[in-house]
């Protein structure tokens, strides 16, 4: 084997220790002493250069040598990245022990309620559907039968800016899916909410609902209260108990509001449902047939419900939070126990 062929097999041999000692296979002095050592490899090429014409031992001396340079070379960078950043470290530290744990984030309260909304109602067979959060006065009122007149649509309600509004309501994203999609129809609608009130312990002027609609042939009321019953009792467990109380919304006749048993006295009254023992979740009703008319669905074959809720009531309950500005606010203090 020539000289030459012979430095380079080394050089590949000494960069595949080399790996090996990245990997943490093999350790940096023995790769030295191996290749650089008194008895080394890189010592036993030099020891073979009598046998080689007087005329070729110059050029095979600088090939040596330069072979050399680059494996001490090559050891230093390794040496150097090994010892980066241990100048600080204490001799004797221990590295067995385990590290400082690193905090763990969470998922805000608001949106552990809403996934759970959406996962209950999925298991009746709702899809989602989601709407856009700036919109027209038709959408966010016309089409859901509000009259011109309407407290509603007064400016201490609604963001306006010209006929454009920030919805009220999530009953938008039912308009607009009805008005792209023949019926029957089965959507549950999340997503944020502004109304121009007044920030306080209970309220806020932007807060979460989720609103669902089921259209079909034969819907009734009787399936209204059986799917609200079941979503009641998914959510909050299965003692609570439910009760629909008449109510009035533009676009539903008839309209209710569904209560459920105080899930902190169950039902035998204390200060959080102020001794009633029932706390009202969400409104619900019957799709007006003048809403049907606004999206081109013919009322004498189509019926359906409608129902809606504010997330952020039913996290208040559920995590017994008393004050709707904490779940803005972005504390880690607060955020850090959910």
């Amino acid at each position: 084997m020539s000289l030459n062929s012979a430095i380079e097999e080394l050089r590949e041999q000494f960069d595949r220790d080399i790996q090996n000692v990245r990997n943490g296979g093999v350790d940096t002095e023995q790769i030295r002493v191996k290749y650089l050592g008194r008895k080394g490899l890189v010592a036993g090429l030099f020891s073979g250069m009598g046998n080689i014409p007087a005329a070729d031992r110059p050029a095979a001396g600088q090939a040596l040598n330069a072979l050399k340079t680059y494996l001490a070379e090559e050891l230093n960078k390794l040496q150097r990245d090994f010892s980066a950043g241990k100048e600080d470290v204490p001799a004797d530290l221990d590295y067995t022990l385990p590290g400082d744990p690193f905090p763990k984030g969470s998922i805000h309260p608001i949106t552990q309620i809403m996934e759970e909304i959406k996962d209950i109602f999925h298991h009746l067979g709702f899809s989602v559907a989601y709407g856009p959060e700036i919109d027209t006065d038709f959408y966010n009122f016309e089409a859901l039968n509000f009259p011109p007149n309407h407290p509603a649509r007064d400016m201490q309600d609604t963001f306006y800016s010209g006929d454009a509004v920030l919805r009220t309501h999530t009953s938008n994203t039912q308009i607009h899916h009805m008005m792209d999609s023949d019926p029957p129809v089965k959507i549950l609608a999340p997503g944020r909410v502004f109304r121009h009130e007044d920030i306080s312990v209970r309220s806020y002027c932007l807060f979460h609902q989720v609103e669902g609609l089921f259209v079909d042939k034969t819907v009734t009321m009787a399936n209204l209260k059986g799917d609200l019953d079941y979503f009641a009792r998914s959510l909050f467990g299965k003692a609570v108990k439910t009760r629909f109380r008449p109510s009035f919304f533009p676009f539903t006749e008839p309209s209710a509001e569904m209560d459920v048993s105080c899930i902190f006295c169950g039902g035998k009254g204390c200060n959080i449902c102020k001794y009633a023992g029932w706390l009202e979740i969400l409104g619900c009703g019957m799709v007006d047939p003048e809403v049907f008319k606004s999206v081109k669905y013919d009322p004498s074959v189509w019926q359906g419900y409608a129902f809606g809720m504010g997330v952020e009531r039913i996290a208040m309950l559920k995590f017994g939070v008393e004050d709707i500005r904490l779940f803005f606010e972005g504390d880690v203090r607060f955020l850090r126990q959910f």
